[in-house]
């Protein structure tokens, strides 16, 4: 699967030759060549106003939240286009749990469509959030490195999944309150072997819900030496 997007490959193109797109919500005609009609995609919440540091949606417009004003996170910014919610989930959902590529393709090409409308600073690299081996080999693939595949091609980055490794395997994260979900991540990533490490990266996962393991993430790679981290996701969770 290496250099190859999982949702964007070539029998995916070849599909949607060969058949009409259809609304992965509703079973309407998809729009714009997209499994997605116009009126679930309007449906779709984007995370504006948000916190500029941590990507928290506010009621509001502030640079900034309260928790990021008191405590600042280890990353310098956050850009997370949507809001988790309905109907996101739906398709995150089938994606991630259900390995439904086209739901993968639908995210996949609603996120580089916001990068082109409000894309945040530009990093040296996109590192996505890797998965232990024990859950990859489970899942048979990373969502957040097939997600993160089309957007790095879009926006001419190199995508380093090989920069950080998952050094122990954790609970799922969903069970968990956001204390647990901090201690339930701790020490959870290590850099690869000879890993050369540039000075700007955003790290990437399919959805930010409490941030603790993009912090903890964020917190490895600042300790080997990473100038800037910012925190990139396809959802922030209100």
């Amino acid at each position: 699967m290496k250099g190859t997007s999982l949702v964007d490959g070539w029998p995916a193109r070849a599909l949607r030759v060969l058949l009409p797109a259809r609304c992965l919500l509703c079973g309407a005609r998809g729009a714009e060549g997209r499994d997605l009609c116009g009126a679930c995609a309007e449906d779709l919440a984007l995370n504006q106003p948000a916190c500029a540091r941590c990507a928290l949606p506010l009621a509001v417009t502030s640079p900034l939240c309260a928790a990021c004003i008191k405590v600042p996170p280890p990353f310098a910014a956050a850009w997370a286009p949507f809001r988790y919610g309905h109907p996101l989930d739906l398709l995150e959902a089938r994606f991630k749990f259900r390995a439904d590529l086209a739901a993968g393709r639908v995210l996949s090409h609603l996120l580089v469509i916001r990068a082109g409308i409000d894309a945040p600073t530009l990093p040296d690299a996109i590192v996505p959030i890797p998965l232990h081996r024990a859950r990859l080999r489970t899942r048979g693939y990373n969502q957040a490195l097939e997600l993160a595949r089309p957007l790095a091609a879009a926006l001419g980055l190199p995508l380093r999944h090989d920069l950080l490794v998952r050094a122990r395997a954790t609970d799922a994260q969903s069970a968990l309150d956001a204390k647990a979900r901090r201690r339930n991540v701790r020490g959870a990533f290590a850099l690869s072997d000879d890993a050369a490490l540039p000075a700007h990266v955003a790290l990437f996962d399919d959805v930010m819900t409490t941030g603790a393991t993009l912090r903890e993430a964020a917190l490895t790679l600042r300790r080997a030496g990473v100038a800037r981290v910012d925190a990139w996701a396809l959802a922030r969770a209100p």
